[in-house]
């Protein structure tokens, strides 16, 4: 069976109709052209009406009250546990965390498994491609424990060098962080290999997903990853709430990063006990409208399925990619045309600043980014200050690449002479 054959068919939706369903792409006049999504999502109407039902008929304290309201509540915020150990599929909901984002969820694993785990001397490793979020912690890990953070180079094509990466898979590595998927290159990295010769070793994997789950289905059982973070804004969900994931073992050997309310068993003058896990990594009140939301999102993005969600974004990078090679004077970053990137483009044209092609396109109704994109160690190895983006959702649709096409080719007409 040759590789097209062998490639899964799904029954694909209606891309149009869906694009119906966020309020922001149909109520926006002029037209918007929102090729954000790598920075926050749209959310469809089935989030925001999730999140107006909790306030309006469901919200009270979770965990914290005897009456029906707040047993209602804490049902709904244990449900939405549920949704997301599913969606991810966890072995126990227990193995989900809520926390504010991905970037406190591995700023948990940092302080509460690293700093105590950890020895001098000792090696963690980070890929060249991290997100700042999935860089500073382990730099300061490294400062305050003396264990040393080492770094994982890219070849030409933006993919992982692991021929130069001389001891990641070594006696002396104790913990590898890594992006699933980069958010300036949209590399997709072959996490389960990096985990299977990982494991080998017993070294613990951390795989930072926030670009991945909204895009792409994500099993932490067929990754066999240590821990895995993610954000809800980044897959059609609200603010303000992300999930650590982390085998009951590893969570077992964690220690809170916030004390307060809610996490503690009992609390004497000189001496508490947390709470069983994973209530003990939840501190203060929890975000219900946040739980509600995420879980919304989840059940809007399996009523699509996930395999169409994927097909969809690279297909609209595809031709993204097609688009903007012929352009004359712009250069891409990564290997956007590779079956193993997903979603995002990275470009600067001619001598024009990101940020004055970004402005223009906005002039044009085109929503992207331009700067480092919290990668600074990336754009250094890129040899440039920063570039911009567009980085591709499902809701959207040829228009916005040809609207970004247009927004480019008048940036090179006013500006590209100077």
């Amino acid at each position: 069976m040759d590789q097209a054959q062998s490639k899964p068919v799904f029954s694909l939706p209606d891309w149009r109709a869906l694009r119906n369903d966020f309020p922001v792409l149909t109520n926006s006049q002029p037209a918007l052209h929102y090729l954000d999504s790598a920075a926050s999502s749209q959310k469809p109407q089935a989030v925001i009406d999730a999140i107006s039902h909790c306030y309006s008929h469901n919200y009270g304290p979770v965990h914290r009250g005897l009456y029906a309201l707040a047993e209602v509540a804490s049902e709904a915020y244990e449900a939405a546990r549920q949704t997301i150990a599913n969606f991810v599929n966890a072995e126990n909901t227990n193995e989900i965390v809520f926390t504010r984002s991905a970037t406190e969820a591995i700023n948990l694993v940092a302080h509460g498994w690293a700093g105590q785990h950890l020895k001098p001397g000792e090696d963690i490793w980070v890929s060249q491609m991290e997100h700042h979020a999935n860089f500073l912690p382990w730099q300061r890990v490294c400062q305050t424990l003396g264990t040393r953070l080492r770094v994982i180079p890219l070849d030409e094509d933006g993919q992982l060098d692991f021929e130069t990466a001389e001891g990641i898979f070594g006696a002396n590595t104790g913990l590898i962080a890594i992006t699933q998927v980069s958010n300036v290159l949209g590399t997709i990295n072959p996490i389960e290999q990096i985990v299977r010769r990982a494991n080998r070793q017993s070294i613990p994997v951390l795989v930072d997903a926030a670009q991945a789950v909204g895009h792409m289905a994500v099993d932490v059982q067929a990754l066999n990853c240590d821990f895995l973070v993610a954000s809800a804004h980044k897959m059609c969900g609200p603010g303000g709430i992300g999930f650590l994931y982390g085998k009951q073992e590893r969570l077992a050997e964690t220690d809170p990063l916030l004390l307060g309310g809610g996490m503690v068993d009992e609390v004497d003058i000189d001496q508490s006990s947390w709470a069983e896990i994973p209530a003990r990594f939840e501190a203060g009140s929890p975000n219900l409208s946040g739980a509600v939301g995420f879980a919304a999102a989840i059940n809007y993005l399996q009523d699509i399925g996930m395999g169409a969600i994927e097909q969809r974004v690279q297909q609209l990078t595809s031709l993204a990619y097609q688009t903007l090679s012929e352009i004359d004077g712009l250069a891409l970053y990564g290997s956007p045309e590779s079956t193993s990137h997903s979603g995002i483009l990275s470009f600067n044209v001619d001598d024009i600043h990101p940020h004055d092609v970004a402005h223009i396109a906005a002039e044009h109704g085109v929503a992207i980014r331009a700067g480092h994109h919290c990668c600074q160690p990336l754009m250094q190895r890129l040899g440039v200050s920063s570039t911009a983006r567009a980085s591709f959702s499902f809701y959207n649709n040829e228009q916005d690449i040809a609207a970004l096409a247009k927004a480019i080719l008048d940036a090179k007409q006013i500006l590209g002479n100077r």
